[in-house]
């Protein structure tokens, strides 16, 4: 006999039928073992909650029936010690009599007999036969108890109903025997007191007599019935005055639960039986319908597997056509010039292409298992902890340059798709996959255009000469700043008399000249926000923003005053240096647009060189009065001097 190995049989199990036939049996025992649990501990509850209720309503009606004697003992008792003392008129006392009667409902009927057996008061008619020979009667007669005796049933002479008689002996003065008062019970006051209890078509209450006569009953078929030689009176009242058992009904055979309850003081006792197939009726009910969600629980269980079973197929399938894929994706990466690597949530390289020995001359096995921070220039670190950090969702990318290291220890340039991805052994994992290639080649190009661009864009927007901004350039930055700033002003600056410096000195020393110029206008702007250029020529413009008509007129005097400290000889100058005039223009409610300010301060540069040039004048003042800046000596002040 070929014996098969674990690995083997563990093999088969594993098979996609036997794990399905599995699961059905499997599932199958917990339906089923649910329901029985659940229908034993509901059956178990419901004959819990039944013995409750039948010991509560033998209670109930243990409390009704002592209730019922009793207001019929204190009222014997009163008319025996009234007899005793008196003998009352017979219309009188029996007027009385049917007063009581009526006051007490359980009461059929009251009367009183003599020593001798004869009727002396009667609540109903008197009767006219002698009650001398009842065994109730003798049994005062020859007996001095005090205490209300309980008989019956009997047939009313009256009424010719079942009644219950209860009888009372009266003692006279002396002690003798005077009578007995006789009262009586009709049995249907217990009877339909019964049956306003609702305990289905074959339970009962019964009304015992202490010697097990049957006194009242929910069915009056079974009055006067002797039940002495039950286990009831045999063994359970003497063992406990109240009890609760499962018998065999003595009236009619069926079995039932059974409670009881002797009243104290009369040693009456109250049943309740009631049928255990009528207590567990609602208990068949909610098992019919645990059998309903059972079977459409089974039949749930046999759809998940037939899905369980087109799962595993496709899953089949799907394994197969991942093995062929996973083959070619082998094939690529071992085979093509980028570096395929595959990384976990920490870094840690799992794999990395043959193309890895080719690029950077590390062999595969070489790397895997260390982090790849380990392989990032220090520089760079940073950067790629901060790429991958951002990789939050699956299919989410991070592209990212970095500098790493060849097997010689020498650094290159490489790029990466970092790309998030479930993991192939487990999809509640997430890995990192990441695609690599050498790009140093390529970013010492992007370097040097980089840096062509840079030059190229600072000459489109620097005057090639004095180093400041060109025109194009400051038309867009005044046209933006005009619009963005509730302050602004420009100053227009031009040198006096450059035309005849030219002609003079030549057009080389011009530009020297503007130059020197250019960085003093320039030392003025040294708030990023401020910005220096050449409008044209010999003329240049500051733009303020931020700043209101008396300060840019402080700079434009500092300005033109550190103009003239250059001392720079101009022949064609009345003075004999250069210098420039300077309009300055700010920012009003009534300017449209940016060429008004410009404009602003070209009318005020007019101005400045009609009133003999080398000064600073405001628009806002050309038509109140005119001050030439060399003849005021605060303009020459240390406040001046700071400001520029």
């Amino acid at each position: 006999m070929i014996r098969k190995s674990p690995a083997a049989l563990l093999q088969r199990l594993a098979a996609p039928g036997v794990m399905i036939g599995l699961f059905l049996l499997v599932m199958s025992a917990c339906i089923l073992g649910l329901i029985f649990w659940k229908t034993s501990e509901a059956r178990r509850i419901t004959l819990q909650r039944a013995e409750v209720d039948i010991r509560n309503l033998t209670h109930s009606l243990g409390q009704h029936t002592l209730n019922t004697f009793r207001a019929v003992d204190v009222a014997t008792t009163g008319m025996a010690d009234l007899l005793r003392y008196q003998k009352p008129l017979v219309d009188r006392f029996n007027t009385y009599l049917t007063s009581t009667v009526r006051d007490l409902p359980q009461l059929s009927e009251i009367g009183v007999l003599g020593p001798e057996g004869n009727w002396i008061y009667a609540s109903p008619q008197m009767p006219a036969d002698t009650n001398a020979d009842r065994p109730y009667f003798t049994a005062h007669r020859d007996n001095p108890d005090l205490a209300l005796r309980i008989s019956g049933p009997f047939v009313s002479q009256l009424s010719k109903k079942p009644v219950i008689i209860l009888t009372k002996r009266i003692t006279t003065q002396d002690g003798n025997f005077g009578g007995v008062i006789v009262a009586s019970i009709d049995c249907d006051f217990f009877a339909s007191f019964y049956k306003s209890f609702n305990l289905g078509t074959q339970g009962s209450v019964s009304l015992l007599s202490p010697d097990g006569i049957v006194l009242g009953h929910s069915q009056s078929r079974d009055l006067g019935r002797d039940l002495s030689r039950t286990d009831l009176f045999r063994t359970r009242l003497k063992e406990s005055p109240t009890g609760y058992y499962k018998i065999v009904s003595p009236f009619d055979g069926i079995t039932k639960y059974f409670g009881y309850e002797q009243i104290p003081g009369y040693r009456l006792t109250s049943t309740v039986a009631q049928p255990e197939g009528e207590l567990l009726t609602s208990w068949r009910g909610d098992l019919h319908s645990d059998l309903i969600i059972a079977a459409a629980l089974f039949c749930l269980v046999c759809f998940m597997a037939t899905l369980l079973s087109i799962q595993f197929e496709h899953r089949h399938k799907i394994e197969t056509s991942l093995r062929d894929r996973e083959q070619r994706y082998r094939l690529l990466a071992d085979n093509i010039a980028d570096i395929v690597i595959r990384l976990d949530r920490y870094g840690n390289m799992l794999f990395v292409s043959q193309s890895v020995e080719t690029v950077l001359g590390w062999s595969p096995e070489a790397l895997i298992g260390k982090s790849c921070f380990e392989m990032v220039e220090p520089g760079d670190v940073e950067s790629v902890r901060l790429a991958t950090a951002k990789l939050v969702e699956t299919n989410q990318t991070q592209t990212l340059h970095f500098r790493t290291y060849r097997s010689d220890r020498s650094t290159c340039w490489v790029e990466i798709v970092f790309k998030l991805t479930q993991a192939a052994d487990n999809p509640k994992h997430v890995e990192i996959v990441g695609v690599l290639r050498d790009i140093t080649e390529r970013k010492a190009m992007e370097d040097e255009l980089t840096a062509v661009n840079a030059r190229l864009a600072e000459l489109a927007t620097t005057d090639g000469l004095t180093g400041l901004a060109n025109r194009r350039y400051l038309d867009g930055f005044l046209r933006r700043e005009f619009a963005g700033s509730e302050h602004i002003s420009v100053l227009l600056f031009d040198i006096d008399h450059f035309k005849g410096f030219n002609d003079r000195l030549g057009h080389q020393a011009g530009d020297e000249c503007l130059k020197a110029v250019a960085q003093v206008i320039a030392g003025a702007t040294h708030t990023a926000t401020f910005l220096s250029a050449r409008y044209g020529g010999e003329e240049f413009a500051i733009v303020l923003p931020g700043i209101a008509e008396q300060h840019a007129f402080i700079i434009a005097e500092s300005v033109r005053m550190k103009v003239r400290a250059l001392n720079i000889t101009n022949p064609a100058a009345s003075r004999g240096i250069v210098s420039v005039s300077a309009g300055v223009a700010s920012k009003t409610a009534q300017m449209q647009g940016e060429a008004d300010l410009v404009a602003e301060a070209d009318r005020a540069l007019y101005r400045a060189k009609r009133l003999g040039r080398d000064r600073s004048i405001v628009a806002s003042m050309i038509d109140v009065h005119f001050t030439e800046a060399s003849l005021v000596p605060s303009l020459h002040s240390d406040k001046i001097k700071t400001a520029g």
